[in-house]
């Protein structure tokens, strides 16, 4: 579904990223580096004659890439929030590069919360009609709740 071309200053534009404490030329130095202290630890087990425990070695070696590459993958993940005074676009990009577009009237979406026992926003939700998204999933605790105060304060004034 391809996006309006407008003129008009939103009432509310966010976009939301993860946090991304590694970049990819970081994890690909962290990868090669493991790579190297692990055939360094392997050579010296291989001298020693504790040869079994190399697979164990290599299956971290595994495991530690995948979850590296995982993240990194995860980190691309966008959404672009966006509210005027007749529409909600809530534009959605996974980590394979995959969009998404939604649209609601802001008269009749409802902004759900979900707090924790110290009163943090664990979730936020959209529901209009049948349709219920959540947003900002991947923010942290108190990011998401500082989210949800300037959004919830936008939308009430895309009502009036």
């Amino acid at each position: 579904m391809p996006m309006q071309a407008t003129t008009t200053t939103p009432l509310f534009a966010a976009e939301l990223t993860p946090n991304r404490s590694l970049s990819r030329r970081s994890a690909n130095l962290l990868v090669v580096l493991t790579v190297l202290l692990t055939t360094l630890a392997s050579m010296m087990l291989l001298e020693t004659g504790i040869w079994f425990i190399l697979g164990a070695m290599a299956l971290d070696l595994v495991a530690i890439g995948v979850v590296l590459f995982s993240a990194l993958r995860r980190s691309r993940q966008r959404e672009l929030v966006t509210l005027w005074t007749d529409g909600l676009e809530v534009l959605v990009t996974d980590g394979a590069g995959e969009k998404t577009l939604r649209r609601f009237d802001p008269k009749s979406v409802r902004l759900l919360l979900e707090r924790d026992s110290n009163e943090k926003t664990t979730a936020i939700h959209l529901r209009a009609e049948a349709e219920q998204v959540e947003i900002a999933s991947f923010l942290s605790l108190d990011d998401r709740s500082t989210f949800a105060r300037a959004f919830g304060t936008a939308l009430r004034k895309a009502r009036a």
